[in-house]
């Protein structure tokens, strides 16, 4: 068998970190309200278990240790919702540039009861 094999080496150990990002926590009754993001976010579920109501009125429901991910525009308004008696922790990775909002407040879609949170006021929770 013919070829050569690379050996990399380090100068220094390092530990693994998480990606950069955001943590955002969502106490137990809250809700972020309707919005949507101006860029994807990919996003992993710390702790508790995160319900989501999607424009069409899907709902996902994402339990600790799982990911999803939120396409970016108008198009894709969702909201959030911690139905557990245990804050709900996420870890986003958006690329956003400094300055740029996390996330847009926008009206309910057509047909989607807008009001689907028990405590619902219609604005984002603010990241945590």
């Amino acid at each position: 068998m013919g070829g050569q094999q690379a050996t990399v080496r380090t100068a220094g150990a390092r530990k693994p970190s998480a990606p950069a990002g955001r943590k955002i926590v969502i106490p137990p009754g809250g809700c972020t309200g309707w919005h949507y993001h101006r860029v994807r976010l990919d996003a992993v579920v710390l702790a508790g278990t995160l319900t989501r109501v999607l424009h069409d009125g899907t709902i996902a429901v994402h339990r600790a240790g799982t990911a999803f991910v939120e396409p970016a525009g108008i198009r894709h308004l969702h909201l959030g919702h911690n139905l557990g008696s245990e804050p709900v922790v996420l870890h986003v990775t958006p690329a956003l540039p400094p300055g740029t909002p996390f996330s847009i407040p926008a009206p309910a879609p057509h047909g989607v009861t807008p009001a689907v949170c028990r405590e619902h006021a219609g604005e984002p929770v603010p990241p945590g």
